[in-house]
C-alpha cells in the first residue's frame, strides 16, 4: 500500500512510519518541522524515511494515488492558553480541515489521530467513546472540533475516516517536554525536576509501540466512521512513575513542586472495549518494560552524544 504520514518526524509518527515502512508498504512522510520544540530532534527522527517538508495549512496538498492517510500533524500539549491558542487553531483545526477536505476529493482513507484530551475531567474512569466530552484546555478544544470537521466531511462530502483517541503515550522519542523525559534527563544530569502538582495526577499511559499497532489497525480493518480509545492497561500516578525511573537509574530524584498546569486533567484511564471487541488490539506493553524501553533509549542516545563530543 502507498500511505501518507503526517507529523511524520514526530515521536508517533515516526514510529507509525517506521513500522509501515519496514512491512514493506511504500510510506512518505510530511511535516513541517515547527519549531514548538526542536526541529533537531525531528530531523533525527527522520533518519531513514522519505519525510517531505510541507505546511498543511498553506502548501498545495494533493492526495491522489493514496491509499490512506495517517493524520498525526497537530500543535502538542495542554500549555494552550493566551496567545498562543491562533496557533493552535492553524494547526489542528485549519490544517486538518484542508486535509480532509483533499482526502475526501481523492477518496482516501484517513485515520486521524485525536486525544484523551477531550474528555477532560470524564464522568467515569475507565472512560468509554460515549461519553460526553468536556475538554479543560484550548488544545482539547481544537482536537475535539477536528473530530467535529471529520463528521461533517464524512455527511456532506464522503470522506472515509476513523477517529482515534491517545491516551498518554510514551516510550523513545516523546517529547523533550513531556514529564518521562524531563525525569529522565534529571536523574542523568543529577539536576532537578519541577512536578507540576501534588503528583498523585494519574495516566493511563499507553506505549508508543502499542499505539502503533492500533493505528495501523485502524486503518485496515475499522469500519468507516468508528471512533476508537487507545489506552494502556495501566493507570499510574505522576509519583509511582517518577519512583519506576528511581528504581532504574539507582538513584533519588530532587524534585521541585510547582503549581498544576492549567488545563491539565487529573486522571485519564481508557475503556478499551471498543477496539478490543471490534479489531482485536489491546495493549501488550506494561508500564514497567515500557518505562525500561524509554530509560534506556535515552541513556543510549546520551552516552552516543558523549561519545561523538569527544
Amino acid at each position: 500500500m502507498r500511505y501518507a504520514v503526517t507529523g511524520a518526524a514526530g515521536f508517533i509518527g515516526s514510529h507509525l512510519a517506521e513500522t509501515l515502512a519496514a512491512a514493506g508498504h511504500e510510506v512518505v512522510g510530511i511535516d513541517s518541522f515547527t519549531d514548538y520544540y526542536d526541529p533537531a530532534l525531528k530531523e533525527r527522527n527522520a533518519q531513514g524515511l522519505d519525510v517531505r517538508r510541507l505546511d498543511l495549512e498553506t502548501d498545495e496538498l494533493d492526495l491522489a494515488g493514496f491509499d490512506g492517510v495517517f493524520h498525526l500533524a497537530g500543535q502538542p500539549g495542554v500549555r494552550s492558553f493566551g496567545d498562543v491558542f491562533e496557533v493552535y487553531v492553524r494547526r489542528n483545526v485549519l490544517a486538518a480541515r484542508r486535509l480532509f477536505e483533499a482526502a475526501a476529493h481523492a477518496g482516501v482513507r484517513v485515520v486521524y489521530s485525536s486525544t484523551s484530551s477531550i474528555y477532560g475531567e470524564a464522568e467515569t474512569y475507565p472512560t468509554p467513546e460515549a461519553t460526553i466530552p468536556r475538554p479543560l484546555s484550548p488544545y482539547g478544544i481544537t482536537k475535539l472540533t477536528a473530530e467535529h470537521l471529520v463528521r461533517a466531511y464524512e455527511r456532506s462530502f464522503g470522506l472515509d475516516a476513523v477517529v482515534l483517541r491517545y491516551f498518554n503515550a510514551f516510550g523513545p522519542r516523546q517529547r523533550p517536554d513531556m514529564a518521562f523525559p524531563r525525569v529522565i534527563d534529571a536523574l542523568l544530569e543529577g539536576t532537578t525536576f519541577e512536578l507540576y502538582g501534588d503528583g498523585r495526577q494519574s495516566r493511563g499511559w499507553t506505549f508508543v509501540g502499542d499505539v502503533v499497532e492500533a493505528t495501523i489497525a485502524a486503518m485496515e480493518r475499522a469500519p468507516a466512521g468508528a471512533v476508537y480509545n487507545v489506552g494502556g492497561g495501566a493507570e499510574v500516578s505522576m509519583l509511582e512513575s517518577i519512583a519506576a525511573f528511581e528504581a532504574l537509574a539507582g538513584r533519588s530524584l530532587d524534585v521541585r513542586t510547582g503549581p498544576p498546569v492549567p488545563g491539565d486533567q487529573r486522571r485519564t484511564k481508557a475503556d478499551t472495549t471498543r477496539i478490543e471487541s471490534e479489531l482485536g488490539w489491546r495493549p501488550r506493553t506494561s508500564f514497567e518494560d515500557g518505562v525500561r524501553a524509554q530509560w534506556e533509549w535515552a541513556s543510549g542516545v546520551r552516552d552516543a552524544a558523549r561519545v561523538a563530543g569527544r
